[in-house]
């Protein structure tokens, strides 16, 4: 399934969906009358899926085109990034890739959807964009073994882990660099593990006005997803809804000579394989 969520001109709460293709066309199943958000569908586990399956038929629909996408999901738990885990892009950023993930976070406040617009704040002059293929956990736990990642997946997103440079590399911290407002574009869906299949395989890149800045292969990741669960839980729990963004590969705006930085009035486009397209334009903090 494809799960995203969504509002309409003349109700605009946010709802949970289910994005279908009926009749040639994409509508969404409105879940609202089941569940009050995404993050209850996570949580909720099996039986979740089963009150839907049974309830589908009977949702309400409406035309893609009528809605308006959020983000799929606007409060996970956490948000766990993952620098530094494309081996050109570490070279490309004259770092050194590490003997284990590095972790950083960002604030659940920077989260918007599809076509939202991008803020490129005052006080920085170096933004900069990271096309990432993003985890959402299913099953929480702690200590999970790599062996049983699957068990703990609900299913991936697109994540843009957009970067205030500047801000970002003034410390050895990151989370404040990569948290601005607008700074987390999500979507456009959550798409189930079961439609994805092996998440290493995925191609995944980034456009901005046309021009591809980005393109690789998940199977390029270092330390890929079994890896990443079994190293973050055995610090801290996962929760069901925690995201993990698992790294851009080479080709972001710092790595460039001359370096290029995110502009006002620009269009990015991310695609990842099988998750679909994430569009957003930027606009200057007045």
């Amino acid at each position: 399934m494809k799960f995203v969520t969504f509002q309409t001109a003349d109700h605009p709460t946010a709802r949970p969906g289910v994005l279908l293709a009926e009749a040639a066309a994409e509508v969404i199943a409105d879940l609202s009358g089941l569940f009050p958000d995404t993050l209850s569908i996570i949580a909720g586990a099996e039986p979740a899926q089963a009150t839907i399956e049974a309830g589908l038929a009977t949702c309400p629909r409406l035309p893609l085109a009528d809605a308006t996408l959020l983000a799929p999901i606007s409060n996970p738990p956490r948000i766990f990034a993952i620098g530094l885990n494309y081996a050109e892009h570490a070279t490309e950023s004259k770092m050194k890739t590490q003997a284990v993930p590095t972790v950083f976070l960002k604030l659940q406040s920077g989260i918007v959807g599809q076509d939202a617009t991008v803020i490129l704040p005052k006080n920085s002059t170096e933004p900069d964009y990271e096309v990432e293929m993003a985890v959402v956990i299913g099953k929480g736990g702690y200590r999970i073994a790599a062996a049983d990642w699957e068990q703990h997946v609900f299913g991936y997103t697109i994540c843009n882990d957009i970067s205030a440079r500047d801000i970002q590399l003034a410390t050895t911290q990151w989370t404040l660099g990569k948290s601005f407002p607008t700074f987390c574009p999500l979507g456009p869906a959550i798409v189930t593990a079961d439609e994805v299949g092996d998440p290493h395989t995925l191609d995944i890149s980034l456009a901005i006005d046309g021009e591809v800045l980005q393109s690789a292969n998940t199977r390029d990741l270092i330390f890929k997803v079994p890896a990443l669960i079994e190293y973050l839980s055995s610090i801290c729990p996962l929760e069901p809804g925690d995201i993990i963004s698992t790294g851009t590969p080479q080709g972001v705006g710092l790595g460039r000579d001359p370096k290029r930085w995110i502009k006002p009035n620009e269009e990015m486009v991310l695609r990842v394989e099988k998750l679909g397209e994430l569009r957003n334009k930027t606009v200057a903090e007045r």
